[in-house]
């Protein structure tokens, strides 16, 4: 496949560039001049990005057009449930994924909402297919932790709900110092060679105290953040701040941490106390003060196919194009260790590339073309 003359988003251009794309295997394989083929797609005054990518939605575990029939993101039998899969509920016939792609995005990072403590495993999926098991980059890519309102709401008949924000806090540490206790255990026996019955509720917690996944904390307030930060460092964990809405108010202190801040959603009404300093102006401040930021739909609470304009809203609040775009592409391609893979218009990377009519923070851009590792989708 070549794409030629298009106005090509370039990160080491720091913008669109006119260049020609060859994609071969699925491969990005050469970015050039005058690059010739028989067949090929003009590009002419044509915007090509790489796919869009979110970093926290639950795109195809809402149920659109459904109810309680459909609603499959949080597991309320219990406020500890690290065991449950993303996976095992995505629901890739759902007209959402296909709307997703018509506004350009082709990977999200999907998973638990925020009813629980802990809510279970976040999946990296590329956004077209029939099969799960086939979309999938990343089935464990994230356990999915909540602080704040959320998780002291008031649920029937669901077991170890904490009161207070202290509660929330102590019943994270006392999971994950279970955690660190089994572990321990399961190392020494297999040392010696011995066997070791596996424990399902704690075992999903080893790959986040080996630092291969993070947790991914949904947390809005100031002090729910700090607190995020305070039990990260604590047992020494990886981290992602999902939401950070009052991010901007101590952004100055997250500047000099290593926590990357996935922002949003800012759109919409300020429906709950934790929302009272929601502005699009956060992801801007974020970015001044040197913490990695990218910018989410929380889909279903903003339709997937919208990213686009949430990050032209960010830019319209004082983030620069190009930190806008890359808050859509590299960034959380990078948050979720998928950049080798996604992320860029870059040799050797999949080519998921979208070509739009127009600038896509333009309210009237459409996707024109859209690909999938080289596959044609639209």
């Amino acid at each position: 496949m070549l794409i030629k003359n298009g106005l090509v988003f370039l990160l080491e251009e720091k913008g669109f560039v006119k260049k020609d794309i060859l994609v071969e295997n699925g491969k990005i394989v050469t970015i050039g001049d005058n690059l010739n083929a028989t067949d090929y797609i003009d590009a002419t005054g044509k915007y090509v990005l790489p796919g869009f990518i979110d970093a926290h939605c639950h795109l195809g575990l809402a149920g659109d057009s459904m109810g309680w029939e459909g609603a499959d993101y949080n597991e309320s039998s219990d406020s500890v449930t690290p065991y449950v899969r993303a996976i095992d509920a995505i629901n890739p016939r759902d007209i959402t994924l296909c709307e997703a792609l018509q506004g350009g995005v082709t990977t999200v990072c999907t998973g638990p909402g925020s009813l629980n403590v802990i809510g279970g495993q976040s999946a990296i999926i590329s956004v077209h297919g029939t099969i799960v098991d086939q979309m999938t980059i990343n089935p464990y890519a994230g356990l999915k932790c909540a602080f704040g309102e959320n998780t002291k709401r008031n649920v029937p008949n669901l077991k170890n709900r904490p009161s207070t924000r202290m509660g929330t806090a102590a019943l994270l540490r006392k999971s994950l110092t279970e955690a660190v206790n089994y572990k321990a255990k399961k190392d020494a026996a297999l040392a010696k060679d011995e066997f070791f019955p596996i424990d399902f509720t704690l075992e999903p917690f080893i790959p986040v105290l080996e630092r291969r996944i993070p947790l991914k904390a949904h947390a809005h307030k100031a002090e729910d953040i700090c607190t995020a930060i305070r039990i990260a460092q604590e047992f020494n964990l990886l981290l992602t701040l999902d939401h950070c809405t009052e991010g901007h108010l101590i952004a100055d202190y997250l500047g000099k941490l290593p926590y990357p801040a996935i922002v949003g959603p800012s759109f919409g009404a300020r429906t709950k106390i934790e929302l009272k300093e929601k502005t699009f102006e956060t992801a801007a401040i974020l970015h001044k003060a040197g913490v990695k930021i990218a910018i989410m739909t929380d889909h279903h609470v903003i339709p997937q196919q919208f990213l686009n304009m949430c990050a032209a809203l960010a830019m319209k609040a004082g983030l620069s194009e190009f930190e806008a775009l890359k808050a859509i592409t590299i960034n959380p391609a990078e948050i979720l260790n998928i950049q080798h893979l996604k992320g860029a218009i870059k040799e050797g990377l999949h080519g998921d590339i979208a070509i739009w009519n127009e600038h896509p923070f333009s309210l009237q851009a459409k996707v024109e073309h859209l690909f999938i590792e080289g596959k044609k989708i639209i």
